[in-house]
């Protein structure tokens, strides 16, 4: 079996993803075999640099995503897709759950024409199929910049399983993906 650390440069993709809080997402590609870096952080707005509490705000047009990496001899970019389709609600316009604004809004920044035209492949199927009751609402953008999020962000759930937060909101999309990918969990 290959390995991420056999990956040459030509083997990995980059995805930016944002469906709500960053942590959620990064716990479940964490997760994901084949998946070789997930990093928290910001992309989509107007302001250079920004920070959390400047995110939070609303003000800067910023969205907090992820931004995977993934090895595409071991999974592919389709897979990538479905895990964060199902592991979001794509149909509410800037609001997951109770976490609500601009910045909580479910989007996908592409790196290339291929992804973009992946993601809308795979909103057209999903809207198709009917899969939810609601039209899909996720902006589909070439991503602009990339700010890492600050470093107590990273790997949050894992640090903090036990956080009021991570228990109520992170802890039962990780089991939804388990639920529903369990096949595609690292091991």
């Amino acid at each position: 079996m290959t390995t991420a650390a056999t990956a040459t440069a030509n083997d990995l993709e980059i995805i930016t993803l944002g469906g709500g809080c960053f942590w959620c997402l990064e716990a479940v590609y964490l997760e994901v075999a084949g998946v070789t870096r997930v990093v928290s952080g910001y992309a989509g707005g107007s302001v250079p640099d920004p920070d959390y509490e400047a995110v939070c705000s609303g003000a800067t047009g910023h969205a907090e995503v992820v931004q995977v990496t993934f090895d595409r001899r071991l999974i592919d970019l389709d897979t990538i897709l479905a895990i964060f389709f199902t592991v979001h609600d794509p149909t509410t316009l800037n609001r997951q759950g109770h976490d609500v604004g601009t910045q909580y809004r479910s989007v996908v920044f592409t790196s290339s024409p291929e992804q973009d035209a992946a993601v809308s492949r795979m909103i057209a199927r999903l809207q198709d199929e009917a899969v939810y009751p609601a039209p899909i609402v996720t902006e589909v953008a070439p991503l602009p910049h990339f700010y890492p999020a600050e470093g107590y962000h990273q790997r949050y759930f894992e640090n903090h399983p036990y956080q009021g937060y991570c228990v109520a909101v992170v802890a039962p999309k990780v089991a939804k993906f388990r639920k529903t990918f369990g096949a595609l969990q690292r091991r």
